[in-house]
């Protein structure tokens, strides 16, 4: 039993899918599906129960899937003293975020702590709020990196910068009208809003509420998965959205959509960790270089 067995078999069972595990691992599905066979013929058991092109875990796997990630967590652990006592920054790093942050705060900045830190391995994966939170306490993901409120008490949050977040509709989009008492009627828009659980359709609840409104009275046209989905729909003329300036910098530009005036407070950017998780040098420097606190003469060479 080997410790790239144990992380294929807990990638399989976290997934529910070969293919899917061996893509976020960087290996090929038939070296997946080879890791698993070997690991079942090695010790006479079924981990797995093959359901047509779907797998699952038979009683054995959910038996050993908490023992398989507690070794996995002490080897790591280990890893860790070695490198603290190297000083030598190493390893693996994975992080999840959510999509603004992902999408257009997050690359420079990974691409300037590769430069800094090259025997670093960093990989994202992509959610809304809450699929981050739930991906550090799980243990999916060292950092997670949101803009909308966490719910855990046993996660730390540090915020890492700060968000103004826009209320855009397109060019030719009629004004919004206003209330007798000189504010927007937002009951009398169509809005384009993300998904449940994301923190821009969070920002919209939080200024519907400001503005005395439920959110269940809002006209919902439309609900996308992604920024870029919300941001086509808005410049087509389906509605009005509160998006991130760094989403419709591009097209507020060029002209495609416009902002109306109105006083949205800025959201932060945090950096969430598992309270109960030793933190790797990697991870220490990935924190201070995120946070701005990162000493300039740091290299990855120990």
């Amino acid at each position: 039993m080997t410790l790239d067995q144990l992380r294929i078999f807990v990638a399989v069972a976290e997934h529910g899918h070969m293919t899917k595990a061996a893509e976020l691992l960087g290996i090929s599905q038939s070296a997946a599906s080879a890791a698993i066979r070997a690991l079942e013929s090695q010790h006479g058991v079924r981990l797995f129960n093959r359901v047509g092109r779907n797998i699952e875990l038979a009683q054995t796997g959910h038996r050993f899937l908490p023992e398989a990630k507690a070794v996995l967590e002490r080897a790591a652990a280990a890893h860790n003293v070695l490198e603290h006592v190297s000083q030598t920054v190493t390893g693996s790093l994975s992080i999840s975020a959510s999509q603004t942050i992902a999408s257009y705060w997050l690359p420079r900045r990974l691409a300037s702590f590769h430069e800094a830190y090259p025997a670093v391995r960093l990989s994202v994966t992509i959610g809304n709020t809450r699929q981050v939170e739930t991906n550090v306490l799980d243990g999916r993901a060292d950092f997670g990196l949101v803009e909308g409120r966490t719910e855990s008490d046993i996660l730390r949050r540090a915020t890492v910068d700060e968000d103004r977040m826009m209320l855009v509709v397109a060019h030719s989009h009629p004004e919004i009208p206003t209330t007798p008492a000189g504010n927007l009627d937002i009951r009398a828009s169509r809005w384009i809003i993300r998904e449940g659980g994301s923190g821009t359709r969070e920002a919209l609840e939080d200024f519907a509420r400001s503005e005395g409104v439920p959110p269940a009275e809002l006209q919902i046209f439309l609900v996308l998965p992604s920024n870029e989905a919300v941001r086509q729909a808005v410049e087509a003329g389906a509605g009005a959205a509160i998006i991130s300036e760094l989403v419709v910098a591009r097209s507020l530009a060029e002209g495609s959509l416009r902002s109306v005036p109105v006083d949205l407070p800025k959201r932060g950017f945090a950096m969430i960790t598992h309270r109960d998780r030793q933190a790797s040098l990697a991870q220490m420097a990935l924190k201070a270089h995120l946070s701005g606190k990162a000493d300039a003469s740091s290299t990855g060479k120990g």
